[in-house]
């Protein structure tokens, strides 16, 4: 049995408390990989899909994975050009592939870094840095508990927040370690806070008082080393870009993610600026996309027309009328066929509960979708 399979062994088989783990980080560095593995084996890590997200992908992985055997065969490069919290980039994100991931608000931004592009982060730093932001005693009031104390958060959990976002800029020491420190601190919020999973607006019943709590994230940093990570307009990075498969998950309906997760912006970019309305809203200008508007259809055509690649994949939902004009999909379907057809073969695969139907030209109900093109050569 060689060293890395006996530390493994060891670990798994022993109890050892918290301070003793910390004390064997600083010891033999050829233990270090068993030991990170069995912190991520307990319960204070967190990966990257373990937050809540508007529209997020991760029950639909089996889904693309499923086509991208069946359609897209051998393939070198994969961009996720919606992101969000990155989950599909990642779940094919490999040593020998690159991942090319983008989004437009900087919170998705850095977590996504923190995940698919780090690869020079010292555990033993880390971890210890993620234990003192967790030791912070906060009594006194700051910019964050001020506008998000005793609504989004307890007072509590809200003076914590804002302490530990100041002590993140003193403590980093560089950009890749802050984004992971910031990731830590995004994927802990989304656990205390007093929302049903977004920031539009939190419950009248402040009934969420768990204590705020780092906790390390999950990073295979050796599967980094050709990742790239955007944020920028899609339409714009589009025309820079070229890759076997690209990925397109755009919001759509009316409602701007900007809105949805303003309080998670304001704290990564930590400029302070006056809040204002019932859900303490900043200035989001710059930051609304245009998938959004009555454009969407126009959008998504030259997004189309600029692509650079072999395969297209399009997760979009068809919510069909809805009572609520503002849950109505921009793009219907005949529009995103009629552009995909001008780039190549179409089909189009439906998830139903935990079953999926293969490619087909017709589409009925409500279900998950996802459009599949084979770009002409």
């Amino acid at each position: 049995m060689d060293t890395q399979e006996l530390d493994t062994k060891l670990y798994k088989q022993t109890k050892i408390d918290e301070l003793e783990l910390q004390r064997l980080f600083f010891c033999n560095k050829e233990k270090k990989n068993a030991i990170y593995r069995y912190l991520l084996s307990s319960s204070d890590f967190f990966s990257i899909q373990n937050r809540r997200f508007l529209g997020n992908k991760y029950k639909l992985l089996s889904l693309i994975e499923y086509i991208i055997k069946e359609k897209c065969g051998v393939f070198d490069s994969f961009c996720d050009i919606f992101a969000g919290t990155g989950v599909v980039g990642a779940y094919f994100n490999n040593k020998n592939l690159k991942i090319i991931s983008n989004d437009i608000l900087n919170s998705n931004f850095v977590a996504i870094s923190a995940f698919l592009n780090s690869k020079n982060i010292d555990i033993d730093n880390l971890i210890d840095k993620i234990n003192s932001l967790n030791q912070i005693k906060a009594t006194e009031d700051n910019y964050f508990s001020v506008n998000y104390g005793g609504t989004y958060f307890t007072i509590e959990n809200a003076r914590k927040i804002g302490a530990i976002r100041e002590r993140i800029e003193k403590i980093s020491e560089n950009l890749e370690e802050k984004n992971v420190l910031l990731a830590s601190l995004i994927y802990a919020c989304d656990k205390a806070a007093n929302t049903v999973g977004h920031y539009d607006a939190f419950r009248k019943v402040l009934d969420n008082v768990k204590p705020i709590k780092l906790l390390i994230p999950e990073i295979n940093f050796e599967n980094n080393i050709n990742n790239e990570i955007h944020k920028e307009d899609a339409n714009s990075l589009i025309k820079k870009i070229a890759c076997d498969i690209l990925y397109i998950d755009p919001p759509y309906n009316s409602r701007q993610y900007c809105d949805a997760y303003h309080l998670l912006e304001n704290l990564v970019n930590w400029e302070k600026p006056p809040v204002f309305g019932k859900a303490k809203k900043m200035d989001r200008t710059g930051l609304k996309s245009r998938y959004c508007l009555k454009t969407a259809a126009e959008e998504f055509d030259n997004l189309i027309a600029n692509a650079k690649c072999k395969h297209i994949l399009i997760s979009y939902n068809n919510t069909g009328d809805s009572k609520n004009g503002r849950s109505n999909a921009r793009i219907t379907d005949k529009e995103i066929l009629k552009t995909l057809k001008k780039k190549g073969a179409t089909e189009v695969y439906e998830y139903k509960y935990r079953a999926f139907t293969t490619g087909k030209s017709e589409i009925d109900g409500n279900s998950e979708r996802i459009f599949y093109c084979k770009v002409n050569d």
